[in-house]
């Protein structure tokens, strides 16, 4: 596989990428406590400070949802918000954590996601309840934007997990569902490979499986 020759390292995306996601979910959900749609940059999320300010981890839990109530018409529990900001969350299929596992043996497997702490305690729940094991035993060392405080597709966030991790920029593949995101990580130095509307993970690395 061309697009392998001379890497060391994989860092990959979560959502979309490793994880089936299903933003729509999310929208629905939140549509059903009165919130009007706002549509974010790859037109899947919500486009409102008060989730990137999460995502970059500059708010607590608390004043997440909070920030989330004032958006409201009506009064809604914390239970009922987590509820619908995690509705987008749907499984790690079993095939992925399989094609992990094999691709280990050859390089540094690596986990790089724009997320927030709501969201990494409901994935990681998900991925325990399905395969019986922490999702983070899978990766040399997973980072997410708001623990290290910048998100994709800014140059800031590439360059803290290329110091946090230590890798060789040229040696280092980035794998992302979001062009822009790719397109930023190559001019950080980083090898990149956008994974196109329709591709699957596993499609890629069949000599993997």
């Amino acid at each position: 596989m061309k697009i392998l020759s001379g890497i060391k390292n994989i860092i990959f995306d979560l959502g979309g990428v490793l994880l089936n996601i299903s933003p729509q979910n999310t929208i629905e959900a939140f549509g059903k406590l009165g919130m009007n749609q706002l549509i974010g940059d790859k037109g899947l999320s919500y486009d409102h400070e008060i989730f990137y300010l999460m995502e970059q981890g500059k708010i607590t839990p608390e004043e997440f949802r909070n920030g989330v109530r004032a958006l409201l018409p009506e009064k809604v529990s914390d239970d009922q918000i987590d509820a619908a900001w995690t509705a987008m969350l749907l499984d790690f299929p079993p095939i992925r954590v399989e094609l992990i596992k094999n691709l280990r043996r050859d390089f540094k497997i690596y986990l790089f996601s724009n997320t927030n702490a709501i969201h990494v305690e409901k994935f990681h729940s998900i991925f325990r309840n399905q395969h019986g094991c922490e999702a983070s035993s899978l990766f040399e060392k997973d980072f997410y934007s708001n623990e290290i405080g910048f998100r994709k597709p800014s140059a800031e966030s590439y360059r803290e997990i290329i110091r946090l991790s230590g890798i060789v920029p040229e040696e280092s593949l980035f794998i992302d569902d979001s062009l822009a995101n790719v397109e930023s990580a190559v001019a950080s130095g980083l090898r990149g490979l956008w994974l196109e509307p329709g591709q699957k993970t596993e499609e890629i690395f069949k000599q993997y499986l």
